[in-house]
């Protein structure tokens, strides 16, 4: 299953043109290998913990596919699907050491790019065939095909995954293109089911757009009602439940994604008990909008859980294809005219930290004497003027009739009002901009077709930095990438693909760093803000184990990432008597440093 830590290379299967699948009994396993597992590191998981009881969470808007590749399969609702499709390995959130998934052992080649890999003869697709080996081939064929119209994949698949060796049912090799450290992270693979997909046809996109495929985790699409919600079902013969990282995890019987998509109007059904937890990090519904009875009478507790992980690079995403972008000193000056930390003091209450760049927190891996560009006016005067720009008659910045005026596009409610403050000191300092709300499929969506003059978003973290699919040439100038800022640089490739190719674990630190450094000189990232922590509330018949998540921790309430919380009927029960006869319990707000960073 998916955990808190990495984000998991999705289904794989496919025979490239060249013979990748060698035929079964064709080859031999080699002499030497060293056989490796792990049932030694820490559960995460609470012995209390039961099965049972109805989660409800919201989601902002109705996914646009349930495919995970293809068009429009790469919006926020996929990591639901694809948190319940295992790999043939995991890490461990806390020990970041390999445990089992699929495979139940594994062996490292001589020759650094291969992983060999025992199944488990217990793993079940949830239509109950057995999974095989084969599976694992056919990720190749699948994510290879022109069909799927996933050129990322097509690329990954075939340049980064050399072959799948199948040597019997339950054996098998995954092996990359090259040598590079790290490899379980490439080559944990997950597979596809064959018997399900079979011959993949032109009307893919369209045939596949609602089929629920089978999966091997823990829980299924039982339902759905288009527009309004998503109902997933736990297995209650799911073959891995007593597998030993697996014991007293994904605990409810059932998850409902509920359509609402008005952050506000999500607050108010969570306060109504129609929803069962809320994530409050913002400081005004932490400090003022929690102020309320339900928490008071201790109906509703609060958690405060310090993690220590990779920060997410959020921020404000530069189109450079554009052409006001195109200048490095217009891109500049747009930095130096976001005043963030007036949006952290004012809007914020000094409870976030400014974020400094893309790759904050993977440790040696990043360079931490980069400073995001300051607010400074004088600065984005010179910077203009050098371009040969001068204020018009409005005070906004123009040359030959073009204004500096450019369209912000968001998804989320609660950052309006941080984005208003950007837009007045923008303003003060010659840049127009315009703000465009969108919902979270269409915010994507727009962005993936590079559509959008800046994109304020988030991305999603790795466990190592990841560069290529961000940053390279090979991305920009092209619709469903993840190159946003169609960045397009030559030096800047040549040091990617370095870093991509390279087995040293001090040289690859060296690259990443000096990557980093010419990102921040490229100017088409605007960083805005970090907190090493987050803050939830919940209705109080929800328990978590102790502590009550993981080092790498993002939401303490996700049911597919390793759903140790769980449902307590009888705390429900007395809640509810208490609140119909207006009893109240202490009210409960913890703060959980377990995970603290130091210093």
């Amino acid at each position: 299953m998916r955990r808190q830590i990495v984000v998991r290379t999705l289904c794989i299967a496919f025979l490239v043109w060249g013979m990748c699948l060698a035929p079964l009994g064709a080859e031999t396993l080699p002499d030497g290998l060293v056989w490796l597992t792990n049932h030694e590191d820490p559960v995460f998981s609470s012995p209390e913990a039961v099965k049972g009881g109805v989660f409800v969470s919201p989601i902002g808007s109705f996914p646009l596919t349930f495919r995970t590749v293809g068009p429009d399969s790469n919006g926020s609702f996929r990591g639901n699907i694809g948190g319940n499709q295992m790999s043939l390995v995991d890490l461990h959130p806390n020990t970041e050491r390999i445990i089992p998934a699929l495979a139940t052992h594994w062996a490292f080649g001589a020759d650094r790019k291969t992983m060999y890999f025992k199944l488990n003869p217990k793993a079940r697709w949830s239509d109950g065939e057995p999974v095989t080996a084969d599976d694992f081939a056919y990720t190749l064929e699948f994510m290879r095909s022109k069909e799927i119209v996933a050129p990322w994949y097509k690329h990954y698949y075939t340049e980064e995954i050399e072959k799948v060796i199948v040597y019997d049912d339950h054996t098998l090799a995954v092996v990359s293109t090259r040598a590079e450290p790290d490899l379980n992270l490439k080559l944990s693979i997950a597979p596809t089911p064959r018997h399900f997909y079979g011959r993949l046809g032109k009307d893919f996109v369209a045939r596949y757009n609602w089929k629920i495929v089978p999966n091997t985790g823990a829980y299924q699409i039982s339902s759905f009602k288009k527009g309004k919600e998503v109902v997933f079902a736990r297995k209650k013969d799911w073959w891995a439940k007593d597998l030993y990282y697996n014991r007293n995890c994904f605990n409810v019987n059932k998850v409902i994604f509920r359509v609402v998509r008005d952050f506000n109007t999500q607050w108010g059904y969570f306060l109504k008990g129609r929803l069962d937890t809320f994530r409050i990090t913002y400081p005004k519904y932490w400090y003022r909008k929690s102020d309320t009875e339900v928490v008071k009478k201790g109906y509703v507790e609060r958690i405060w859980f310090y993690n220590d992980t990779r920060r997410t690079p959020q921020g404000l995403y530069l189109n450079e294809d554009r052409e006001i972008f195109k200048d490095r000193n217009l891109r500049l000056a747009f930095a130096h005219a976001m005043n963030v930390d007036k949006v952290i003091q004012k809007v914020l209450r000094g409870d976030y930290f400014r974020l400094n760049h893309a790759y904050q927190g993977y440790g040696q891996y990043s360079d931490e004497t980069l400073r995001a560009r300051p607010y400074d006016i004088g600065e984005v005067k010179r910077l203009m003027t050098a371009s040969g720009w001068t204020r018009g008659t409005d005070g906004i910045w123009e040359k030959a009739g073009q204004r500096f005026s450019v369209e912000v596009a968001y998804s989320f409610d609660e950052i309006t009002e941080r984005l208003v403050v950007l837009k007045e000191e923008a303003k003060k300092a010659g840049v127009e901009i315009r703000l465009q709300k969108l919902d979270n499929s269409s915010a994507f969506k727009k962005f993936l077709e590079k559509k959008h003059d800046v994109a304020m978003m988030a991305w999603s973290t790795s466990f190592r930095p990841r560069y290529w699919q961000s940053y390279h040439s090979d991305n920009a100038h092209k619709p469903q990438t993840n190159n946003i800022t169609n960045t397009d640089n030559k030096a800047l490739d040549e040091v990617i693909d370095r870093y991509h190719n390279s087995l040293d674990e001090g040289e690859r630190k060296v690259l990443s760093r000096k990557i980093q450094g010419m990102l921040h000189e490229q100017a088409s990232f605007v960083p805005t803000m970090m907190v090493p922590y987050f803050r939830q509330a919940y209705w109080r018949w929800w328990r978590l184990p102790t502590p009550p998540g993981t080092k790498h921790a993002n939401d303490l309430f996700d049911p597919f990432g390793s759903g140790t919380f769980w449902y307590d009927k009888a705390r429900h029960e007395e809640t509810k008597k208490a609140m119909k006869k207006k009893k109240a319990f202490p009210p409960v707000t913890t703060i959980e440093e377990t995970f603290k960073p130091k210093g």
